[in-house]
């Protein structure tokens, strides 16, 4: 086996995250960046799988509830797929979820087609939906506006990505915990 199956240290921080983004960047999670690794609460696992350098290749994050867990984050560098590291992973989990007494474990996954074998042929069966909107206006400059001007009641807000004039960043900066000051940068390419 080219790599090793561990519990996370705070030192594979770094690679965790190049792991993260690297192996999300090619499906429908492309968007969904850390700059830290989240905290899994005890009796949660964060596994990781290295390769013979210590670099992190792989990992699954399990979040546990009583008799219930669900994948956190299961991800593997797209330099090291398809050598069954998440199978390798997901086995590891199984078994120490067992030992805790967990009856069930869940996933919540988009509709990646990869990602959705992957799930299937490890065992999981699909058991509800619900769905992931994004309104932006790169799609279609009218998106957003709709979302916001035209409520659905089934639609709940999760996160939101809004412009503001900077007459009023000094309001923003009390109601919202990240604010940035968004720059123009502009050069001349014509010397008169």
């Amino acid at each position: 086996m080219s790599h090793l199956v561990r519990d996370y240290a705070p030192a594979d921080e770094a690679s965790w995250l190049r792991c993260r983004v690297l192996s999300f960047l090619a499906t429908a999670y492309f968007d969904d960046v850390d700059r830290a690794k989240p905290h899994i609460p005890e009796p949660g696992l964060a596994l990781v799988a290295v390769d013979p350098a210590g670099t992190v290749v792989g990992i699954l994050d399990v979040l546990v509830e009583r008799d219930s867990a669900t994948i956190d984050t299961v991800a593997v560098h797209p330099d090291h797929q398809r050598r069954g590291i998440a199978r390798d992973l997901l086995a590891e989990a199984r078994s120490r979820l067992r030992a805790l007494g967990v009856v069930t474990l869940d996933a919540w996954t988009r509709d990646d087609p990869g990602t959705l074998h992957w799930y299937r042929v490890m065992g999981f069966a699909e058991s509800a939906h619900y769905l992931h909107v994004f309104a932006h206006a790169y799609t279609d400059p009218a998106e957003p506006a709709r979302a916001v001007a035209e409520p659905h009641p089934d639609l709940r807000p999760v996160g939101l990505f809004l412009h503001a004039d900077l007459r009023h960043e000094r309001a923003m900066r009390e109601r919202f915990a990240r604010v940035h000051v968004c720059r123009r940068f502009a050069m001349p390419l014509v010397i008169a």
